[in-house]
C-alpha cells in the first residue's frame, strides 16, 4: 500500500500541534486540509418557508458560533427586534461570549454549560422550564439534542438558520490523493457530486462516525479505516495505527 498525499476534509488546525502534523511527519506524508462542504445563511425566502417567529419564544438555544450569526442576521431582514428579556442557553462559554456581537451581554439573561456538551446544559434549562424554547440548527443535524429535549417534555421548537452546501472543486483543482478522510455524510454526498464518476481504486477512504461510515457503503465505495473504534477514539489515532499496520512511511 502507497500513501503520500492525504486529503482531510476539514479545515487546516490553527494551532501547529495538531497531531495531524505529527503523523505527517512520523511517516513522511502530506496531508493537505480541504473541507468537501460549507456552511452558508438560509436566504430570508428559506427561513420564512418554516413560519417560524422568532417573537413566539422566550428562549434562544445556541450550539454554534454560526447559529448566532445567521440568527441574528435573518433577524435582521426580517426586521425582528429581539426584546431584552429574550434569554439564552449556549452550549459553552465561548458560545455564550460570542453573544457579545450582537447583544449587551452583562444586561441579559445568560446560561452556558461549563463542559462545551449539550447535556451539561439540560439542567439550567431545566430550572427554566416554563419557559418557551427555540433550538437554532443548521438544515441537516442529528436531531439528537432535540430528541433529548422531547425526553424531558420540554417546551421547544427547532428551526432551521443555516445550511451546509457542497463546497465544489474548481476545474483546475487537482485531485491526486492516496487517501481520503471524511466526518460528514455531506461530505461524501459533495465528494459524489464533484465527482460523479469517481473510481476508487486504490484510494483510502477513512470516516470519523457511524452515520459517515454508512454514508460511504451507501455511495457504493469501500470503506477503509472507520473511527472511532476498539483500539482509537480519534481520527488521528485510528489513521496513526493504520498507517503503522500496513507499514505506511518513509522508504
Amino acid at each position: 500500500m502507497k500513501i503520500k498525499r492525504v486529503l482531510v476534509s476539514q479545515p487546516k488546525p490553527q494551532t501547529e500541534k495538531s497531531p495531524y502534523f505529527d503523523i505527517a511527519e512520523k511517516y513522511g506524508v502530506e496531508i493537505i486540509f480541504r473541507p468537501f462542504i460549507k456552511v452558508e445563511g438560509l436566504s430570508f425566502q428559506e427561513f420564512m418557508s418554516q413560519k417560524v417567529d422568532v417573537l413566539a419564544y422566550t428562549a434562544i438555544i445556541f450550539t454554534a458560533k454560526t447559529a448566532i450569526d445567521h440568527f441574528f442576521r435573518l433577524c435582521k431582514e426580517t426586521r425582528t427586534t429581539i426584546p431584552d428579556d429574550m434569554k439564552y442557553f449556549c452550549v459553552s462559554e465561548s458560545v455564550a461570549l460570542y453573544l457579545q456581537k450582537y447583544i449587551q451581554y452583562r444586561k441579559r439573561k445568560i446560561f452556558f454549560a461549563e463542559t462545551g456538551k449539550f447535556e451539561d446544559l439540560i439542567p439550567a434549562i431545566k430550572k427554566h422550564n416554563t419557559e418557551k424554547f427555540l433550538l437554532a440548527v443548521a438544515d441537516v443535524n442529528k436531531d439528537k439534542n432535540a430528541n433529548l429535549l422531547k425526553e424531558l417534555k420540554i417546551n421547544f421548537q427547532k428551526a432551521a438558520f443555516y445550511k451546509t452546501v457542497s463546497n465544489d472543486f474548481g476545474p483546475d483543482e487537482k485531485f491526486d490523493y492516496d487517501m481520503l478522510v471524511f466526518f460528514s455524510p455531506e461530505g461524501i454526498n459533495s465528494l459524489m457530486k464533484n465527482f460523479p464518476n469517481f473510481k476508487q481504486g486504490d484510494i483510502q477512504i477513512a470516516t470519523f462516525g457511524a452515520n459517515t461510515a454508512k454514508a460511504v457503503t451507501d455511495a457504493g465505495l469501500r470503506l477503509d479505516l472507520s473511527a472511532p473504534n476498539t483500539k482509537a477514539t480519534s481520527m488521528t489515532g485510528a489513521i496513526d495505527l493504520f498507517f503503522k499496520e500496513n507499514k505506511i512511511g518513509r522508504k
